[in-house]
């Protein structure tokens, strides 16, 4: 297949979006990934010394996963066959295969199938597909804005590399705006526009990493100028209505609120309050955000600073009331405090130490002195016999009692931290322990 028709399959000439014009044709021209395809490295050895084989791209969007495919399909005279995970099934896996089968006779050369957003395959659609590429009828490059270990098979992941395309730098997309400037041929050469540095940073910061993105933004801002240099006026109107890359329920999603527990479970208030902002800027459900909260509060300050769990509680409670952007500055205030505040995972450690040991441990019997015995029988099998009331006993506490079943008796879990009030709740559980040495001793 020559470079025009792997190029210029979809047709449409100039009508064809500026993004999709100013695809790369040649190693060379391909931006950005230099950890991949620069000289030396791993894949772009394979694609020089013609050795093919099945790989997943996995990256944002716009960072190049298909380009790169059809870069390598052209590099290795292969024809290159695309199906969309969103729109394709099993009959249209088994056409491609066929057409990969007869040109396999025909040509004498492979077949590239590409599968953008792969992970939209459901297990029975990548296993349709399995058998071909391992006995060489395809060669499978999947393409997935998600992490390719959770969404696909096994099977699939142990027959083809994984490579990690990452978004686009600013200098790195400047750089594409500048060649769609002045590409004659398939940008917007003939036009004879420019822009200034400012405008052209603005840009690229708004595309965030993504190519497509910028050559949409920049095409936007090119139709709105008539000659000469595009506006920086314009560039900021085009940008305004962007959002920062967050692909809710995806890959971005949770490692942005990963990023936000870290920061304020490691006492940065700063970067807590810029991840916080990167989510409800991106587009987050405020009151996702608040729930997490909350949980952070117990699971990483617990009694160390109380107020913690009441002040998150207080910021939800605000942001189902009065909505955006009143209730955003309550989570703001509770994630600052929080992250302030003294750490201690103490209740969260004891609490999953105590659940393993209820799990593990059977169906153990409650001592007979800590029954209900609210029935005469339950009174006669000494249901509540010998029980302490701890308020009748000297500082209210009943010294060596044991509340636990017997085979767990002495067992603990909480172990508070030297840290805010926890301080003071290890001291007086020491004060405690030692009472109930001393009524053990008598």
């Amino acid at each position: 297949m020559n470079e025009q028709d792997l190029f210029a399959q979809h047709g449409g000439g100039e009508n064809r979006p500026l993004a999709d014009r100013m695809r790369p044709r040649t190693l060379e021209q391909f931006v950005g990934q230099s950890h991949i395809v620069s000289d030396g490295k791993p894949l772009r050895s394979a694609i020089e010394e013609d050795r093919l084989h099945s790989m997943i791209f996995w990256g944002p969007p716009g960072t190049g996963k298909t380009t790169l495919a059809r870069l390598i399909a052209h590099h290795s005279g292969a024809q290159f066959l695309s199906l969309s995970a969103v729109l394709s099934g099993v009959k249209d896996i088994r056409a491609a295969v066929e057409q990969a089968k007869h040109y396999k006779q025909q040509a004498q050369r492979p077949t590239v199938l590409f599968i953008d957003e792969v992970h939209r395959f459901n297990k029975s659609q990548q296993d349709a597909f399995l058998p071909h590429v391992e006995d060489g009828t395809v060669v499978f490059i999947g393409a997935t804005t998600e992490n390719p270990s959770f969404e696909l098979n096994n099977a699939l992941l142990s027959r083809a590399r994984t490579y990690v395309l990452k978004s686009l730098t600013t200098e790195e997309l400047e750089r594409i705006i500048d060649l769609a400037l002045s590409d004659n041929t398939n940008g917007l050469g003939e036009r004879g526009l420019s822009i200034g540095s400012k405008a052209r940073s603005l840009l690229a910061e708004a595309a965030d990493g993504d190519a497509r993105r910028a050559l949409n933004l920049l095409e936007i801002a090119a139709d709105l100028t008539e000659s000469g240099e595009i506006p920086q006026s314009v560039v900021e109107e085009v940008a305004s209505g962007t959002l920062r890359r967050f692909d809710k329920g995806g890959e971005a999603f949770y490692d942005q609120i990963s990023a936000l527990h870290k920061s304020v479970r490691g006492s940065a208030p700063d970067a807590a309050l810029y991840w916080l902002a990167r989510m409800v800027d991106g587009g987050c459900d405020p009151l996702y955000i608040a729930r997490r909260v909350v949980r952070m509060a117990s699971e990483d300050i617990g009694n160390a600073d109380p107020r913690a769990l009441q002040l998150a509680l207080n910021a939800w409670d605000t942001q189902q009331r009065l909505g955006s952007p009143e209730g955003e500055l309550a989570i703001a205030q509770a994630v600052v405090f929080m992250a302030c505040a003294p750490k201690s995972n103490a209740v969260y450690t004891a609490w999953n130490d105590a659940l393993a040991e209820a799990r593990n441990s059977g169906s153990l019997e409650v001592p007979l002195h800590l029954r209900n015995a609210p029935t005469k029988l339950m009174k006669e099998l000494d249901y509540g016999k010998a029980y302490r009331y701890a308020h009748d006993e000297p500082n209210a506490y009943a010294a060596g009692e044991n509340y636990m079943p017997e085979q767990l008796k002495g067992h603990r879990y909480y172990h508070p931290v030297d840290r805010g009030m926890e301080i003071k709740i290890a001291e007086k559980l020491a004060y405690l322990r030692r009472l109930d040495e001393e009524a053990d001793d008598e």
